[in-house]
């Protein structure tokens, strides 16, 4: 059990819990230094994690942890979310003089993720997921005295209920069926095995219970729900960190299967295509920004399911996977830091004329649904061309059909909040949070912008990186 191996883990722990004692003895007016606590704390783990990036791949703590270049660059962009959402909070929570413990909760919660990002056991999987979402569920219903922040903690409570029941369960047949937790004896039982009723069913089970981390059907209610009613930095996070570290876990689970004799892949690809549709259609009707977003961020998850499908089938699966949640990560965060800077305000009609108003913000939303469509030179279009093209490779051209249309269909709903941003004459009054959400607006549009642009630099390394297990 080498402690160096997860030193940047220790230092978000570490760092939770002296938040945790500054909030309690802190006084109310000097709670907002939990965010520069937070920052130096994650500052610490990335450099204990670029430090890992340059050894070899390798497995610690009895084969049940990865040092791998997928586990590297998960934890990498849950600190990097992270560190924009801290930015965005301490003015938001201005008016909540005991929001010290946010901080703290935030750091736990990326803790979940990151250890889901490097798990290599479905039972620490399991931990990721539980840990992550008991912190969840506290971000979301943050604002105790409002009714829908409420609501939504409540709605993501009730389905993660369920679906951690699901994947516990789901865990239990499987080890029970292939008698291994960790993913290599897990792979090796599975190569001389058979497809039993009962580890089919804990399979799916599982799919199930991964499925509602990254926010994908059947487990998806809750998306909509919390980016429109937790509290705006945490519905920043709570659409992007868990599912970082639920997309390289399933994908590591879904390589171990072989391509005949196990369903797992076509399971996939349907979900694939049952949540990029549905989460387009239901955000072409919506006037709400933060609601709109949250329909997005479950189509999105259909994208990244993609590469999921085809890992172990094609080697650049997870190279693929890794630069589309890069991607992913970088708009959606500037999406929501835009939201967030204008002081939360969330219907259509508000956005009307704010090329005008605030250039600064109408600027980054727009870059920010672009590269969510996947218009070059920006993020987005690189992930999606690299999730096409290992979705071809591995033998699924349908499914890249099916995501074409889809990203046609996108346009639509991204169009019907920027066309009037440009287009219409300024409504009201517009207020900006102030300087901390500006930096973190402006970080979250620098890395939307430079993921496109520095393609080559990013892939060069995970194109020859090895990948466990």
């Amino acid at each position: 059990m080498p402690l160096g191996d997860i030193l940047p883990e220790i230092a978000v722990l570490l760092t939770a819990v002296a938040i945790v004692l500054l909030a309690s003895f802190l006084p109310r007016r000097l709670q907002w230094t939990g965010a520069p606590v937070a920052l130096a704390g994650l500052a610490i783990a990335a450099l204990f994690l670029l430090a890992q990036a340059s050894g070899e791949a390798r497995a610690t703590f009895s084969q049940t942890y990865a040092l791998d270049m997928a586990s590297v660059e998960g934890r990498l962009l849950i600190l990097f979310a992270t560190a924009v959402t801290v930015l965005l909070s301490p003015r938001w929570f201005a008016t909540d003089q005991r929001h010290g413990e946010f901080y703290a909760m935030l750091l736990f919660s990326t803790l979940g993720a990151m250890v889901l990002a490097g798990a290599l056991d479905l039972l620490l999987v399991l931990i990721g997921v539980l840990l992550s979402s008991a912190t969840g569920y506290v971000l979301a219903a943050y604002h105790r005295d409002w009714a829908l922040s409420v609501e939504a903690g409540m709605k993501y409570f009730l389905v993660g209920a369920l679906a951690n029941t699901a994947l516990a369960l789901g865990a239990t047949f499987m080890i029970g069926m292939l008698g291994y937790p960790g993913f290599g004896e897990m792979a090796a039982a599975l190569a001389v095995g058979e497809a039993s009723p009962l580890l089919l069913v804990g399979l799916g089970l599982v799919v199930i219970g991964m499925a509602y981390k990254l926010g994908a059907v059947p487990a998806h209610a809750w998306l909509p729900d919390v980016a429109e009613g937790a509290p705006a930095p945490a519905a920043a996070f709570l659409t992007v960190a868990p599912k970082i570290g639920a997309a390289i876990a399933l994908a590591r689970l879904v390589s171990l299967f072989p391509e005949t004799g196990f369903a797992i892949r076509p399971l996939v690809a349907a979900l694939a295509v049952i949540t990029m549709t549905l989460g387009n259609l239901a955000a072409l009707w919506q006037d709400d920004m933060r609601r709109m977003l949250g329909w997005s961020s479950v189509s999105q998850a259909g994208y990244l399911l993609m590469a999921v499908t085809v890992a172990g089938l094609s080697d650049q699966a997870m190279p693929a996977l890794l630069i589309f949640l890069a991607g992913y990560t970088a708009a959606n965060l500037a999406a929501f830091a835009a939201v967030t800077h204008l002081r939360g305000r969330t219907a259509r009609n508000d956005y009307a004329g704010l090329l005008k108003t605030a250039p600064f913000a109408a600027i980054a939303l727009i870059i920010a649904f672009l590269s969510l469509v996947g218009i070059p030179p920006l993020g987005g279009f690189l992930g999606k061309l690299e999730l096409f093209l290992v979705t071809i490779d591995g033998g699924y051209g349908w499914l890249a059909v099916a995501a074409l249309f889809n990203t046609v269909l996108s346009l639509v709903y991204y169009l019907r909040f920027a066309v009037p941003m440009i287009w219409r004459e300024p409504s009201g009054t517009l207020y900006r949070l102030g300087a901390w959400s500006a930096v973190a607006l402006g970080i979250a549009l620098a890395a939307t912008v430079a993921v496109g642009l520095l393609a080559q630099a990013i892939l060069g390394p995970l194109a020859g990186a090895a990948f466990l297990p």
